[in-house]
């Protein structure tokens, strides 16, 4: 294929893949359930984009939209490689799922979108890594099958078969009933760190949590330290640690809606100046991302405090 002579220079592409950014790193967090991960994904795809021909890439959007599934379906089958190294069990590998999915969907087989997100969370870690994609392509970005089928490198019928299994999959989740012990967790959770409820705080979290920070929030938490923020690092872990980090503190966090996830944030004067996404292992909390970088704010959607 001859080269095109008037292809966009780097520092073109660069500038439209600042416009992209958002939507790749919403891609990525929405499959690997993880801010950070999905920060990791979003540079690869960068790195990658430096190096290509550019003068072959007819539709950037299209893609980078197929660059970040693709890091993102490599991040999953290399951690899935660690767990199995580890003797840990992972099921729901694409390819493995049983039934035969109805051949045609109805518009009521695609979730809410808050839900969706919500359910996801759940049965994230259950899903392939092609299942994951197909399913969060199409019914949270609305790509069709025959747009999703070279991402995954199989069949649009394929493709539509990937899907069908990991909705039923995240069908199968009752998101009222975890959305409900989700937030009362949550609130319990924020209930006892300002009163200082070490014991409580203690039992809300899983033995192994992880909280990790951006700059700009363990920048804003230094900051307000004397005034109950909490007392943030780039990553504390340990259930022990975690509870003396937030014991008698996060005064002014308030629960609220994430993309229709749980979560709270610290909101001062109607605007949002840091979030703290929770991922859950059983009934305990296993990992909190607190995120304050004005960027990484604007890319997610925050339903408001509840």
């Amino acid at each position: 294929m001859e080269r095109d002579r008037s292809a966009p220079t780097l520092d073109g592409l660069a500038a439209q893949f600042v416009v992209q950014r958002p939507k790749l790193h919403a891609i990525a967090q929405r499959t690997l359930g993880s801010p950070w991960n999905a920060d990791d994904a979003v540079q690869e795809t960068w790195l990658r984009l430096q190096q290509a021909d550019i003068g072959r890439i007819r539709n950037l959007e299209a893609w980078l939209t197929t660059v970040v599934s693709r890091v993102c379906i490599d991040m999953i089958r290399r951690r899935a490689t660690w767990r199995e190294e580890l003797g840990h069990d992972l099921s729901g590998e694409a390819g493995s799922g049983t039934g035969t999915p109805a051949e045609r969907e109805p518009a009521s087989a695609v979730l809410l979108s808050e839900d969706l997100a919500l359910a996801l969370h759940v049965v994230l870690d259950t899903l392939g890594p092609l299942e994951r994609l197909a399913l969060v392509l199409h019914d949270v970005f609305a790509l069709s099958y025959d747009d999703i089928a070279p991402i995954v490198e199989r069949t649009p019928a394929t493709a539509r078969q990937l899907a069908s299994r990991a909705r039923a999959r995240v069908r199968s989740v009752d998101v009222d009933s975890v959305r409900e012990k989700r937030e009362s967790a949550i609130t319990a959770f924020l209930d006892a760190a300002r009163n200082g409820e070490f014991g409580t705080l203690l039992q809300l979290l899983d033995s192994d949590i992880e909280l990790r920070s951006d700059d700009t929030a363990v920048h804003l938490a230094a900051e307000g330290a004397d005034h109950g923020a909490p007392l943030l690092g780039r990553r504390i872990s340990g259930a022990d640690a975690v509870a003396r980090a937030f014991a008698g503190r996060a005064e002014l966090a308030t629960p609220i809606h994430i993309g229709g996830v749980p979560g709270a944030a610290y909101i001062s004067d109607g605007v949002v100046h840091a979030l703290y996404l929770f991922e859950f292992r059983a009934d305990t909390i296993h990992r909190v991302s607190v995120i304050a970088d004005p960027a990484r704010l604007s890319g997610l959607l925050v339903d408001g405090a509840r």
